[in-house]
């Protein structure tokens, strides 16, 4: 998938970027197209004329979210070290994310509470970016070598998810970094003949 933003002409990325900010910080429910196009400085024809529909806007903003968390996530394995490193990734840019693109939470779960039609583009957005997270988790835990990988990818993204509402709704600065401590017990319980994660 293409981050949207990238193939944008300057006002449709204008539109997305300030919509995107909108419907995170607001809602999208509390965010109408008005708004979206007062606080762009453009016209409702334009937002119109470049996204089709505000449904597709909220999936434009969906999928260019998602894209900029995924590069995040890959670039973080990358420079890891050793594949317990890697399969942490998305714990360590979750809380680099935290204090200022998470402050509300998942962008996707409040996405999903507001969307409440299930074939609404967006929603297919939502269970791309959480089957990619559980994907990557299997993916690199089989790299690792753990057998039972399914079970325990389930596992990360339960303590990743739970993360993001602890430090968005309790204020629990350090949940990030204490889920990645749950999760390098686990991950290294689980990967045979490991004397350390």
């Amino acid at each position: 998938m293409t981050d949207p933003s990238t193939v944008l002409t300057p006002g449709a990325r204008r539109i997305l970027e300030t919509a995107s900010a909108l419907f995170y910080d607001h809602g999208i429910r509390g965010i109408g197209v008005d708004t979206i196009a007062a606080a762009s400085g453009i016209t409702k024809r334009t937002l119109y004329d470049r996204f089709g529909s505000k449904d597709e806007l909220v999936a434009c903003y969906l999928r260019a979210r998602h894209e900029r968390w995924r590069a995040d996530v890959l670039a973080a394995a990358e420079r890891a070290t050793g594949p317990a490193g890697r399969i942490l990734a998305p714990f360590d840019v979750l809380e680099q994310w935290g204090p200022t693109r998470s402050v509300r939470g998942c962008a996707f779960v409040n996405a999903y509470a507001e969307l409440d039609d299930a074939d609404h583009a967006g929603r297919a957005v939502i269970d791309e970016n959480k089957g990619w997270l559980r994907e990557f988790f299997a993916g690199e835990l089989a790299t690792a070598g753990v057998v039972d990988r399914e079970a325990l990818a389930v596992q990360l993204l339960v303590l990743h998810e739970g993360a993001m509402v602890a430090h968005a709704v309790d204020r629990e600065p350090s949940a990030p970094r204490r889920a990645r401590d749950a999760a390098r017990v686990l991950i290294h319980a689980a990967r045979p003949g490991t004397a350390g994660p």
